[in-house]
């Protein structure tokens, strides 16, 4: 019989290497299987197709698919509450604004390397021949959820891990591994929120119809992140300033009082500017300058395409006129979904004296879907023209 290793040690390991919350649970099953897969059968988890592959469903039932011979899993957190930023700099209507949690390096580059470190230690320290299998938000697994059997944590109705002593501004990792600990964590409480539905009322699209249930079809994290093509009309107008991700639901919570600043210097914004960008800087940027810009922070992942995208409905949601003469030099950007969305804006703003300009940039455009959202951009105006008339 294998004798059950340290968790102590492992927990002290886990801290000298910078991992602030630590858990350990035995490697059962989801207890949030059945509303995964209500979930999916709703359609709510959108175009991440991913998320409903077989393969990906038989992983989040079994994890010995993902590990054969799985025991324990090792959850860690890693603080990236950085800065509380005043609210004028934030919600100003010139400027875009970003996830508190992509202000910095993108966590995946600092947060990977040591949970492979302490699976590499963890094997070393063990004797075992199996390396644990490391994930920091990649895993097909339901990572919250078993944050939440490892003691990290209570699932808030915003979907989001709390800790009832440092709010929800954490990173999830997690190591897959065959061994046997000699002291497992307890669960967490299933919630703390009581009768609060902050986050709920907080967000703009109705993306959180009901408690524990997110809605990714009208997220705005989603939205701007994981879409990559059209945003639909009606939600366009919904989306604020925001141009990469959202944590109003974050925000709201009033666990959020407790949250602990990172020691991380690499989650801390370059400067303000980082934060909440101008949106006529973002509107001229060009692939080579957003790579200069944003290499090695998480807004690479959405590329220059869609952050341009969605600056071009930020500035329309904030009546940013000055913006107008960038929106009319992306009406001929090489990328479609610009090009449309900047129409979309740009006839926002300007009203019926754009009309001709996107009259013309619709007669030019050789893509079916740009061309179709430019004259749905068109008959709004035509509608508005007939209104004042």
């Amino acid at each position: 019989m294998t004798t059950p290793f340290a968790s102590a040690r492992l927990r002290e390991h886990a801290r000298a290497l910078g991992f602030n919350l630590i858990g350990v649970t035995p490697a059962a099953p989801s207890p949030h299987l059945a509303a995964y897969f209500r979930w999916l059968d709703l359609g709510q988890h959108a175009e991440l197709g991913y998320m409903a592959r077989p393969d990906r469903q038989a992983r989040r039932r079994d994890l010995n698919v993902i590990l054969p011979g799985v025991r324990s899993l090792v959850m860690v957190g890693l603080d990236y509450h950085t800065l509380r930023l005043p609210p004028a700099l934030l919600d100003d209507p010139a400027r875009g604004r970003i996830a508190a949690y992509a202000w910095g390096q993108d966590y995946h580059a600092v947060m990977l390397p040591r949970l492979q470190a302490l699976g590499a230690w963890l094997q070393a320290a063990s004797g075992s021949p199996a390396r644990p299998r490391a994930y920091v938000d990649t895993g097909p697994l339901l990572e919250r959820s078993h944050a939440q059997q490892a003691g990290l944590g209570f699932i808030g109705k915003n979907t989001m891990l709390i800790n009832p002593r440092r709010g929800s501004d954490f990173f999830l990792g997690e190591l897959l591994t065959e061994l046997v600990f000699d002291d497992y964590d307890q669960p967490a409480p299933a919630s703390l929120c009581g009768t609060c539905t902050r986050c709920l009322t907080a967000c703009p699209t109705g993306a959180l119809p009901q408690p524990y249930v997110l809605d990714a079809r009208r997220c705005i994290s989603y939205l701007t992140i994981e879409q990559r093509g059209w945003i639909e009309r009606e939600l366009r107008p919904l989306l604020g300033n925001w141009v990469f991700g959202c944590d109003l639901c974050q925000v709201v919570c009033p666990w959020q009082r407790f949250a602990i600043q990172s020691q991380e210097t690499g989650f801390f914004p370059l400067s303000a500017a980082r934060a909440a960008p101008p949106l006529a800087h973002l509107l001229a940027l060009s692939q080579e300058a957003f790579r200069r810009e944003f290499a090695g922070t998480p807004l690479e992942r959405a590329g220059r395409d869609q952050l341009v995208r969605n600056a071009s409905l930020a500035a329309a949601n904030g009546g940013q006129a000055d913006c107008v003469p960038l929106l009319e030099n992306l009406l001929a950007d090489a990328s479609p979904i610009v090009r449309g969305h900047a129409a979309y804006a740009l006839g926002r703003l300007a009203g019926p004296a754009a009309s001709a300009r996107l009259e013309a940039g619709r007669e030019r455009e050789g893509e079916a879907a740009a061309r179709a959202d430019m004259e749905a951009t068109l008959r709004e105006l035509r509608g508005a023209w007939l209104g004042e008339k």
